[in-house]
């Protein structure tokens, strides 16, 4: 059975740590463009990646692997040169992977001061019905805020929900944000 994207870009970060040959399969080796400025394009850039390892050092769980259209991103708990966590996202075509991009932080040693780690949390979608409004949501923020520089509203509504998610004894959920974001909408609003 073929294997999804997402189940491909897994198993080509666990290579990292097995060793595995077969997930290298994956990348496209004539279109592989690499945004981390530490490695080359290409099947040598990430094959001269892993030789940098020393043999059986590597260690790779990745938490959370999302696929959207021909793009997977993974949260991933890393530990070569040092314990990191990062964020990648691939990029595929014709079912092989053709870019990558990646974020890499150390691995706090503590949980910061709410309690949580960088991995703690939900792995699992629970509110699929609900991936239109919520791009919509990060569209509009992204647009707002980055692009555009439109702070209008868009602090106090930010403020309230991290607020309201970081004071939570138990995980916050799609309707509670919901919820506050018609009360904080509502009140900026009018």
């Amino acid at each position: 059975m073929e294997k999804s994207n997402k189940e491909k870009v897994v198993a080509l970060l666990k290579s990292i740590e097995t060793g595995e040959s077969e997930p290298v399969g994956y990348i496209d080796p004539s279109n592989y463009t690499q945004h981390n400025l530490g490695v080359e394009d290409g099947l040598a850039g990430f094959g001269a990646l892993l030789q940098q390892l020393p043999p059986n050092s590597a260690k790779v769980n990745t938490i959370r692997a999302f696929q959207d259209g021909n793009y997977v991103f993974t949260h991933t708990d890393y530990n070569f040169f040092g314990p990191k966590i990062g964020f990648d996202i691939f990029r595929f075509e014709d079912d092989k992977i053709v870019e990558h991009w990646d974020n890499l932080q150390e691995t706090p040693a503590e949980p910061n001061p709410s309690g949580h780690t960088m991995v703690d949390g939900h792995t699992e979608i629970t509110d699929r019905g609900k991936t239109e409004e919520n791009k919509t949501l990060v569209k509009n923020f992204v647009n707002d805020i980055l692009v555009n520089a439109k702070w209008t509203n868009w602090p106090l509504i930010l403020t309230a929900m991290i607020i309201y998610s970081t004071t939570r004894t138990s995980p916050i959920n799609y309707q509670d944000l919901e919820q506050l974001w018609k009360h904080w909408r509502n009140k900026v609003y009018s």
